[in-house]
């Protein structure tokens, strides 16, 4: 199938998008999370696009073409929700059905959250809603061992040194070291280094990361509570950074809301069985009654 790259001007920054599908067809939007960009929902792309959906999958700011601006304080949740805000208005749509992996997954719980009008469908794959995160660290002492990383992340210009060394070796293996064999392959790592090269790429990155104070300074309640649209977790079973507890927190805040569990995976279940989760999508969604989509008066 045919992807259609495209630069779109949102929220006052530039964003690379790929789209595919027939334009008139209902709106997916799907974010990706670190350290990916457009590239590791390929699968979804063309399995979505092929039964009618328009999907639209954009290099989060900080990633890859889209615009990388250096200050933390551009990777708040509000900011980063107010880009999807944005590029669903770009495509003169008043919703969408929004997937998130990661930190995509992240930002989709909260738009879910704080504006649901914008929201048709939520899909979250191996995330929790953010305000779950510490309540799990306290619940469950290993998940703070399982998100050490994210400590790390906070030294100012060490973890870009020590990431970028060999051509990003450490990052390629730890991609490879967390998931299942072969969801990885060497021409895939390939597309990945040439995203992290991209001058600016790796600090904006890591500043998703050190804007987690900021989100946090007026509390979990800034995240919004209940989440009124419905929602499908897909959780691949063996993930080595988040614990199943926090799934599990997840899905009581959603009043609509089913939790799967995918046997033998990993965080990284989107590559590793792309079939499943391209069937497991699909059945939610067919779970909606599809609307004609509206435009934007």
């Amino acid at each position: 199938m045919r992807f259609e790259h495209r630069l779109i001007e949102a929220n006052e920054h530039t964003f690379h998008v790929v789209c595919a599908g027939p334009k008139e067809g209902e709106l997916i939007l799907m974010l990706h999370g670190f350290p990916e960009f457009w590239y590791g929902f390929r699968h979804q792309l063309t399995a979505l696009a092929t039964q009618g959906y328009y999907v639209v999958v954009p290099d989060q700011r900080g990633y890859n073409e889209s615009d990388k601006p250096q200050e933390i304080e551009a990777y708040s949740l509000d900011a980063l929700r107010d880009d999807c805000v944005a590029l669903i208005d770009a495509f003169q749509r008043e919703q969408a059905i929004v997937i998130g992996h990661d930190w995509g997954g992240a930002v989709g719980w909260h738009l879910a959250s704080t504006r649901p009008e914008r929201v048709k469908t939520f899909i979250p794959i191996n995330i929790p809603h953010p305000a779950d995160m510490p309540k799990g660290m306290v619940k469950n002492p290993t998940q703070l061992v399982r998100s050490s990383y994210m400590a790390f992340f906070q030294i100012p210009f060490l973890p870009e040194k020590i990431m970028q060394t060999k051509k990003f070796k450490y990052m390629a293996k730890g991609l490879q070291m967390t998931g299942r064999e072969g969801a990885f392959a060497k021409e895939d790592l390939e597309h990945y280094r040439n995203a992290w090269l991209k001058p600016g790429a790796l600090t904006a990155m890591l500043n998703w990361y050190r804007a987690i104070r900021l989100d946090f300074r007026n509390g979990p309640k800034s995240f919004g509570q209940n989440i009124l649209v419905p929602t499908t977790i897909l959780w691949g079973w063996n993930d080595p950074f988040l614990s199943k507890t926090l799934a599990k927190e997840s899905l009581k805040r959603c009043s609509n809301g089913e939790l799967i569990f995918i046997d033998d995976a990993t965080h990284w279940v989107h590559h590793e069985y792309p079939e499943i989760v391209n069937h497991l999508i699909l059945k939610s969604l067919k779970k909606t009654k599809h609307e004609t989509p509206r435009s934007l008066k």
